[in-house]
């Protein structure tokens, strides 16, 4: 999200999580004690420490950025702060604090998660949550601000189904001619 998107203040925040947790009929409320607003919407540590977990646990495991979510927006914890995120992480996943440290500390953590961010603002999301699903065959559908599974659903099936029809067409056809 980009920076000017967070809320100003924790009361604003709170605004947005009690509108948001009647709408879903959530039966808890979410806690915005995470937000410091002095930090004007950089919360680039909790990213760098979720990134640097891919080095220690693979690209499909998601118990840190998990951990992560729970501890700020359950618990109320700043994982904005560098110290925190990787305390909360390396408790989540039993990987050393100083490695974990060390590794989202580095130029190429650092690397991955600019270039993962601009990918991330190149579209334009101005709304949480978000979505960004992309098949096989090229299609991309854009979800922002939209918290309803249906939507989502359908555009999953969609594409889906036109993998598929490509496969089957390939199957029968074969590939595209190369120019």
């Amino acid at each position: 999200m980009q920076p000017q998107g967070f809320p100003v203040s924790r009361e604003h925040c709170d605004w947005f999580y009690r509108r948001s947790g009647l709408q879903l009929r959530a039966p808890y409320m979410l806690d915005s004690g995470w937000l410091e607003p002095s930090r004007k919407g950089d919360y680039t540590a909790a990213n760098l420490v979720a990134e640097a977990g891919r080095d220690f646990l693979g690209e499909s495991d998601e118990r840190i950025r998990l951990a992560l979510t729970h501890a700020a927006l359950r618990e109320g914890r700043k994982v904005g702060d560098l110290a925190t995120a990787v305390a909360v992480a390396a408790a989540a996943v039993g990987i050393s604090a100083e490695s974990l440290r060390a590794a989202a500390e580095s130029p190429a953590v650092r690397a991955r998660v600019e270039a993962s961010t601009a990918a991330f603002h190149a579209h334009q999301i101005t709304q949480r949550p978000a979505f960004v699903l992309e098949d096989a065959i090229g299609d991309k559908a854009v979800f922002s601000g939209l918290v309803r599974g249906a939507p989502l659903a359908a555009a999953l099936e969609a594409m889906l189904e036109d993998c598929a029809g490509y496969a089957s067409f390939a199957a029968h056809f074969g590939t595209p001619p190369q120019a």
